[in-house]
């Protein structure tokens, strides 16, 4: 799962502290080893703010003098003050490294850190804007996941697990506090949002004794050495405390939300608040990594659906002689792959990238399947990001209620596997970058990347080069219309009904899908900009390779610049693989 940025505050004021400490005055004389003890510090006490960051991020914590954290999912604050001077300080730190002593690769990652903390500080006025809650990527959708998928390494994994578990009802009662604060200014979100977090709430509460919290945790205890008798009485603990403590905070959490259900004042987008527009711009920024005003964006996206439309119309022209292609277009899709299996399609994709892509890292791969009951409350599919230093194990959830053909599960396998997360994440954790990279989240790269590579995949699949043709433009031309709509409803003030006409003039019509659309929107704004901004953004930058490399310029190349950066701000990357615009 992609990380999202956050409020969440751990203790991240330590950056204050470590500036005057004993440590970076012995390594004042040489800036790269002063900036690398601060860069590694930095990470450790950010890591360590919550078990549940701590235990995805690093298998073995000790190896990095991480030692006796206390047991915690971290905690959300509504206090603005607090978060504005936190960012405003931790900026501050980071300038206080001279930047041009710094070697080529620490400057590349003082460069993004900077922009990774200028952001922060940017957003962080608009604290009580953020919103944890939002559909298919809140934390009451992702925990249950973070908890099936808590390794157990060792014994004290699974007793830290267990007394997380008695952290639910803090954790919940944090958020609904927060939530309180938005309600108290005015900022609470649309009933209907609101609706949506509930029924997911009672939809996990309903699941009672088939709760994958359950299972899961038999799984993972059956993979160890442990006796029946520890395995048994670690099943009773983790069943009651499952009864005890889990289902009661998501309780809780629907009855808090119920009672501020109709305090919501703003039924439509982001700039329907106060400064909402300006919210809206900086959140676009920080989710895209794009340096692109609004209206740029909206211009990048009509003239890339210019492009795709016609492309689609070339092969579908009379003169193309394959316009017969578009009758038989989607009568493949169910069949292409004659029932092959996930683990056998991921193997294929994989050899698809010799050639075009730097060889990828060995590493271990499994497919897992969404609980029936809660496919309509998560992702069509989504990469488990592994731990630093266990980058070789790696998990990928599919949700069979949202892949309804052979090819929706092919390209999806692409956009998790490869070339997409699982690929771009381990090929880089194989370049073994500065620790702090890890916590830095560019959605617009790693999001863009993924579906950029998708749109790839279409022509890997058994299909003719037309038909890949036109259901790669197809995709990425919805995709583009979910943008369009995005920048819409929250930057130009759509209401529900505008939005219905702008689908409809595209042929579009079923209202109630438009409603849906509408309403995801509006609980996650951006989300759908990661995707494809960065995926422009991706195909912007190839064409200046191509034009600036010349005969010089190939796939593979291309491929390897980009990944060997990581995650960063489109800017850093052109800059780096480019030079300056």
């Amino acid at each position: 799962m992609q990380k999202k940025r956050s409020i969440i505050i751990t203790v991240l004021l330590f950056a204050l502290l470590f500036t005057s400490s004993a440590l970076l005055r012995h390594f004042s004389g040489d800036e790269n080893r002063r900036f690398e003890a601060y860069t590694n510090q930095l990470f450790c006490q950010e890591v360590a703010g919550s078990t549940i960051s701590l235990h995805y991020t690093l298998k073995n914590p000790s190896a990095f003098g991480i030692e006796h954290t206390p047991i915690s999912f971290g905690a959300y604050t509504s206090d603005t003050d607090v978060v504005c001077a936190v960012s405003e300080n931790a900026l501050s730190v980071l300038h206080s490294f001279e930047r041009r002593r710094l070697s080529k690769e620490n400057r590349l990652t003082y460069d993004i850190l900077e922009h990774y903390l200028e952001s922060s500080r940017q957003l962080a006025p608009y604290t009580l804007y953020d919103e944890p809650l939002a559909p298919l990527t809140g934390a009451q959708a992702q925990l249950p996941v973070l908890l099936s998928e808590y390794r157990f390494y060792n014994r004290s994994d699974i007793e830290n697990y267990l007394k997380l578990l008695t952290k639910t009802p803090e954790y919940f009662q944090s958020i609904l506090e927060f939530e309180r604060a938005k309600s108290e200014a005015g900022l609470f979100m649309a009933a209907y949002s609101a609706d949506g977090i509930i029924q997911e709430c009672q939809a996990f509460i309903d699941m009672a004794d088939q709760n994958y919290l359950y299972s899961s945790f038999q799984e993972r205890l059956d993979s160890t050495k442990l006796s029946e008798e520890d395995k048994n009485a670690y099943i009773k603990t983790n069943s009651d405390y499952i009864k005890d403590y889990v289902f009661p905070a998501y309780s809780e959490l629907k009855e808090g939300l119920s009672a501020l259900h109709d305090t919501g004042k703003n039924p439509n987008g982001l700039c329907h608040l106060p400064k909402g527009r300006k919210y809206y711009e900086l959140v676009v920024s920080s989710e895209t990594g794009s340096s692109r005003t609004i209206p740029e964006l909206q211009q990048l996206t009509q003239q890339q659906m210019i492009a795709d439309l016609t492309d689609m119309q070339k092969i579908l022209s009379p003169s193309s002689g394959v316009s017969s292609v578009s009758s038989d277009l989607f009568k493949a899709q169910g069949t292409i792959l004659n029932d092959r299996d996930p683990a056998s399609i991921l193997a294929e994709l994989k050899s698809k990238l010799k050639d075009n892509f730097p060889d990828p890292p060995k590493v271990n791969t499994q497919i897992k399947y969404v609980q029936k009951s809660m496919e309509n409350y998560l992702s069509p599919a989504f990469y488990m990001i592994p731990a630093i230093d266990n980058s070789a194990e790696n998990v990928i959830y599919i949700n069979q209620g949202h892949l309804p053909d052979d090819l929706s599960l092919f390209t999806t396998l692409a956009h998790e596997g490869y070339p997409g997360h699982l690929y771009q994440t381990t090929y880089y954790a194989d370049t073994d970058p500065d620790p702090i990279r890890n916590l830095l989240s560019f959605g617009g790269y790693t999001e863009g990347w993924a579906t950029y590579t998708e749109m790839m995949s279409y022509y890997y699949a058994p299909i003719s080069k037309e038909q890949a043709t036109l259901m790669q433009k197809n995709n990425s031309i919805i995709l583009g219309l979910y943008a369009l709509a995005d920048m819409g409803i929250h930057y130009e003030g759509w209401t529900l009904l505008e939005t219905i006409s702008f689908f409809r003039s595209y042929g579009i019509t079923d209202t109630d899908t438009i409603e849906t659309i509408y309403e995801l929107i509006i609980a996650d704004p951006a989300n759908y900009l990661k995707y494809y901004i960065g995926y422009v953004e991706f195909l912007e930058l190839k064409k200046e390779a191509i034009e600036q490399w010349s005969d010089d310029f190939s796939q593979k190349k291309f491929h390897t610049a980009v990944l060997d950066i990581g995650p960063a701000p489109f800017e850093l990357i052109h800059k780096n693989i480019l030079g300056d615009k």
